[in-house]
């Protein structure tokens, strides 16, 4: 698999989000580089970005692996959600363009369809694109890194349940947007937060203690899996 050398953090962290490179794996830049096809410079920039956000750790006399962050980190992660995810609306509704709004709209009107029709593998990836536009309007690089971070951290971390009543969350969604567009920041924000705590019930840590040392054993012995497949 080739790939552009500034793609090479984001396959990286997109591989170890999916699973392919294991918790507590090694990650060699030799066999990263044959696997992404890039030389062994690209790579090393990207595992130093991956330190840096949480998804790698520096092992003494094993190098660069994978992190393994504790349930606790996991807990975390999705408090400061309920936090970031309000403000982000918040500073959404003060600073959204045009082009942010009808994108917004457009994801609206597509999740309640799909949520009517009961298409549950599209509404997964809507709501991505969605949370992802909103943070983009928050206007601030350094607020939209942090969401970005923390779903890419949360989905590793978690799986999510379909919510109980899709119809209901996506209408949800839609109030969000209306006060984005009023420009309303406190009710954009009292909906976010709402949303925010009734979707964090359906978060369940993928990796339990027992299957964290299972994990271990097996990727002791594969470091780095060259052939997986990225989904």
């Amino acid at each position: 698999m080739r790939i552009p050398a500034h793609s090479v953090c984001t396959a990286i962290r997109d591989d170890i989000v999916a699973g392919v490179h294991a918790r507590g794996s090694r990650l060699t830049e030799e066999l990263l580089a044959r696997r992404y096809g890039v030389s062994r410079v690209p790579v090393r920039e990207a595992l130093r970005t991956l330190e840096a956000e949480g998804f790698v750790v520096t092992r003494r006399h094993a190098g660069a692996c994978v992190a393994e962050p504790t349930e606790q980190e996991g807990a975390d992660l999705l408090e400061m959600r309920m936090l970031l995810e309000p403000l982000g609306a918040s500073r959404a509704a003060q600073r959204r363009t045009e082009a942010h709004l009808k994108v917004l709209r457009g994801l609206v009107r597509l999740g309640q369809e799909r949520a009517r029709r009961g298409n549950s593998d599209d509404l997964r990836s809507l709501g991505g694109w969605f949370h992802e536009t909103l943070a983009q309007a928050t206007g601030s690089p350094a607020l939209t890194s942090l969401l970005t971070q923390l779903r890419h951290k949360i989905a590793w971390m978690y799986v999510v349940d379909a919510p109980a009543d899709p119809v209901e969350s996506w209408a949800e969604h839609g109030a969000i947007v209306d006060a984005v567009a009023r420009g309303d920041g406190e009710r954009a924000r009292a909906i976010t937060a709402l949303h925010t705590e009734r979707s964090g019930a359906a978060h369940r840590l993928r990796f339990a203690s027992g299957q964290d040392r299972a994990d271990r054993v097996r990727s002791s012995q594969h470091p780095v899996n060259v052939t997986g497949v990225r989904h």
